[in-house]
């Protein structure tokens, strides 16, 4: 079948890849000239896995109209703080009745809206669903074993993506609770950042295990507010993807808390990174949303304190333990 895919970041292209070795043609949407250009010339993406040859039913187009009217089965892998924008877009071609599968993962900054809100607001006449859980782009491009959530408002939904996706060891499960998948792949990004600043500071495995564990409650206190199913946040749209971007050195974000750890500004490990690590963005928006709705989440401010309000890593740390006793509560 045919498949658009708006965005050719890493994500996008490693989804591209995967779904044009399953035998669909991909036809790729940006606006770098350049980029689709060798995409198309030489099969290479000159923004992401340069080494890699794409097969050659994956195309790029510049073009959205061109590219919404290459099929009515619609990927989009846009970083989050552009989800609206490139929103616009679509719905500004007059295209209606599209299967609209999103892959990012964060809050929008301006509104505090999880990304199907978004969606509603800017293309409601197209059918919605969102996919998450542990799946970096760089293990997804090569085939490496991999499993995700999917899910959708629309009975039938999540079905029709899941046989699309499913193949080549990626397996997709699916869910109708698009609220809880949303949260668990946006909040986890706050606490990768956490683990990478742990880890530069070599506090041990046992803080890193506490800070993802003490994460999940955070995320199932926030995600609860919201109406999410804590059952989603302890699969693989939560724990599951929590875990993956808290361990491993592909995380954008846990990369970036390293940097921090180590001594660098914020504006000097994002610009050190190159990409968009989406935790620093979403952490704004849970720590105001956090406030709003009376919810608890020392760790994501103590991320905030440190990337926009310049304090030291070892004060937040001194912070966090000197807290109140407890008992350990999810809720």
């Amino acid at each position: 079948m045919k498949i658009t895919m708006l965005g050719a970041g890493s994500f996008g292209t490693a989804m591209s890849k995967h779904l044009a070795d399953l035998g669909n043609d991909i036809l790729m949407w940006t606006i770098d000239k350049e980029q689709a250009d060798s995409i198309n010339s030489t099969g290479r993406n000159t923004f992401c896995f340069q080494d890699t040859v794409l097969p050659d039913n994956i195309k790029c187009t510049l073009d959205m109209d061109e590219a919404l009217s290459f099929s009515d089965y619609v990927i989009m892998a846009i970083p989050t703080q552009f989800e609206r924008e490139v929103c616009r877009k679509v719905a500004a071609t007059g295209k209606k009745n599209l299967h609209m599968l999103n892959l990012a993962k964060g809050i929008e900054i301006s509104t505090g809206y999880l990304l199907h809100k978004v969606h509603e607001e800017e293309s409601p006449d197209n059918i919605y669903s969102a996919l998450s859980g542990p799946s970096h782009a760089e293990e997804v491009l090569i085939g490496c074993p991999t499993a995700v959530t999917l899910a959708s408002f629309t009975k039938g939904e999540a079905e029709n993506w899941q046989k699309i996706l499913t193949g080549n060891n990626f397996r997709v499960y699916t869910s109708d609770d698009v609220v809880g998948l949303e949260v668990g792949g946006a909040t986890k990004n706050i606490y990768a950042v956490a683990a990478g600043i742990s880890k530069a500071m070599k506090l041990g495995d046992n803080a890193l295990a506490a800070i993802a564990c003490r994460g999940l409650a955070e995320i199932m206190r926030f995600g609860k507010k919201l109406g999410a199913d804590p059952m989603t946040l302890s699969g693989l749209a939560g724990v599951g993807d929590l875990m993956v971007t808290c361990y491993s050195m592909h995380s954008r974000n846990f990369r970036l808390g390293l940097a921090v750890g180590s001594g660098k500004s914020f504006d000097a490990a994002a610009k050190e990174l190159g990409q968009v690590a989406e935790g620093a963005y979403t952490v704004r928006a849970v720590v105001e949303n956090s406030k709003k709705f009376d919810v608890e989440m020392p760790l994501a401010e103590g991320v905030y304190r440190i990337l926009y309000g310049g304090e030291s890593p070892e004060l937040i740390m001194r912070e966090l333990f000197a807290r109140p006793l407890k008992s350990e509560d999810l809720f």
